[in-house]
């Protein structure tokens, strides 16, 4: 480990000496409060038990289930010995899940009890696992959690570098397929001091972790608190009547938000009357009406942001009152410039795509040279996104570009190609183009407009079912249309844009 690096683990060692006994963790779910020394010896622990299985630097360790204490210790004891954290989104079916670990190639696995048949199921096609145990102690049907809590092998830490990776997550399949956006254990450092300074996080924050620890904004966010001495109160699967009560009990002081959390919690509020005068700072995506909502109700203050998991989850930041509807300012280490097709920057005022340079760029693309090298073309990182500055320096968020447009349907990503091959699986579907809608819940909807067969008797109903059997349920169409033609371009393949003004004013 170099003089001037800093890492994950050397964060627990500074705040088992910082905070020490003062609790870092609550886990909800069964009331037990773990102290920062806690963190600190139990990761020391499961680490040691790793390397007692030759598990070392640049070994990947997969991890399947919701947020728990335990997910978390992985993350530390993942930075001691230098190993690589795959997280697995259980929202995918399971072929997605599949490809993610194969793709990532980890030696062991680690799954919540209710993922174990799941992942039982694909044993026969994971070639790279060599070891599968329960994530919950004394729950699952694989290799005892506690066996590698107790091993007996003493840590000896990894040299590592503050550019080793620490993270794989894969983001939405573009053109059919994920990409796993390597992250760095600087990068996590600098996502910390980024939210740290942005949201004024200090050690008498409560944030109350409700992301799942699979997505970059739940990790960073934990990561984030715990930095600043925080406090993580634990859920482990969203439930806005839960989080209501968690957050008047234990005096939640900040959370992220993406629609409809924040709403959902809003409404139970309303029929309660719980006081949630505590909530000082959320931060996140969300509707106008729902921001100012919250800030009605609550007093606290709702901080916009733009980001992806590309960059480490941040590129700007700000109070939602500085400038109601933007993304807020830039962050401080990143450079922002915004370019037009021909990477030439575009004046202030005009939209452009929003390209990046800094230490919360990702390392690229695991195993896929091709694609990392066209996203730092020029030598920016490319996000895809389009948005344009105004005259106060404030970003505005301006949607995708053609070649990568996205939908996000309640802070998911999912990518219209990889949705339209799965419809055009179904036998009775000849056409069809996919593309967002505003959505009152989930703040945008999928919509897919599509040609039959002649005489299909396909219902929309039964084409939404087909699709939530084949890929994740979240990628599922909210609204289909069926069409007797679809406008052609001139090589006679659908009319995207045309498709979309014409159609796309909501659910058909």
């Amino acid at each position: 480990m170099g003089l001037y690096d800093f890492t994950f683990y050397d964060l627990i060692n500074r705040n088992a000496v910082l905070f020490s006994e003062k609790t870092a963790w609550d886990e909800a779910a069964d009331d037990r409060r773990r102290s920062f020394a806690q963190y600190k010896q139990q990761v020391d622990r499961l680490a040691g038990g790793l390397q007692g299985l030759d598990i070392g630097r640049g070994a990947r360790i997969a991890v399947i289930g919701k947020n728990s204490w335990q997910y978390f210790l992985l993350y530390g004891a993942a930075a001691a010995v230098g190993a690589i954290v795959l997280p697995l989104n259980w929202r995918l079916s399971a072929d997605e899940i599949c490809f993610n670990i194969n793709d990532g190639g980890p030696v062991a696995l680690f799954a919540d009890p209710e993922f174990v048949p799941l992942i039982d199921g694909l044993r026969k096609k994971l070639a790279s696992v060599k070891s599968y145990f329960n994530l919950l102690p004394g729950q699952g049907g694989f290799a005892a959690y506690e066996d590698l809590m107790e091993s007996g092998h003493d840590l000896r830490p990894a040299d590592l570098a503050g550019n080793d990776p620490l993270v794989i997550i894969h983001t939405a399949a573009v053109a059919g397929r994920p990409r796993g956006a390597v992250l760095s254990h600087t990068n996590m450092m600098l996502a910390c001091l980024h939210l740290n300074l942005g949201l004024h996080l200090s050690s008498t924050d409560v944030h109350l972790n409700l992301l799942p620890l699979f997505h970059v904004g739940g990790l960073f966010m934990a990561a984030a608190s715990f930095h600043a001495g925080a406090l993580n109160v634990n859920m482990r699967k969203f439930d806005a009547a839960a989080a209501l009560d968690l957050i008047a009990d234990r005096k939640v002081s900040v959370m992220f938000d993406f629609a409809p959390i924040l709403s959902s919690i809003l409404d139970a509020q309303s029929k309660s009357g719980a006081n949630i005068h505590c909530l000082r700072k959320v931060v996140g995506i969300d509707a106008a009406e729902t921001i100012e909502r919250y800030q009605r109700v609550s007093g606290g203050a709702f901080y916009c942001m733009y980001g992806q998991t590309e960059t480490s989850a941040l590129v700007s930041l700000g109070p939602y009152n500085d400038c109601p509807g933007s993304a807020g300012r830039v962050i401080r280490l990143a450079d922002v410039r915004l370019v037009d097709d021909d990477d030439r920057p575009v004046a202030r005022g005009e939209s452009g795509e929003i390209c990046i340079k800094g230490p919360m760029v990702f390392s690229g693309y695991w195993n896929l040279p091709q694609d990392t090298a066209y996203a730092f073309r020029s030598g920016w990182h490319h996000t895809g996104d389009l948005g344009r500055f105004d005259e106060a320096g404030f970003l505005w968020y301006a949607g995708r570009k053609a070649e990568k447009e996205l939908i996000k349907p309640g802070g998911e990503n999912v990518y219209p190609a990889e949705v339209e091959k799965t419809i055009l699986a179904h036998p009775d579907v000849l056409q069809t183009v996919v593309f967002g809608v505003p959505d009152p819940k989930w703040g945008e909807g999928i919509k897919a407009v599509c040609r039959l067969a002649p005489g299909s008797a396909l219902t929309a109903e039964d084409l939404i079912r087909f699709v939530g059997a084949r890929i994740a349920s979240y990628k599922k169409p909210q609204y289909v249309e069926f069409v007797s033609e679809l406008p052609l371009d001139a090589g006679g393949r659908p009319d995207r844009a045309r498709v979309k003004k014409t159609f796309g004013g909501g659910p058909g």
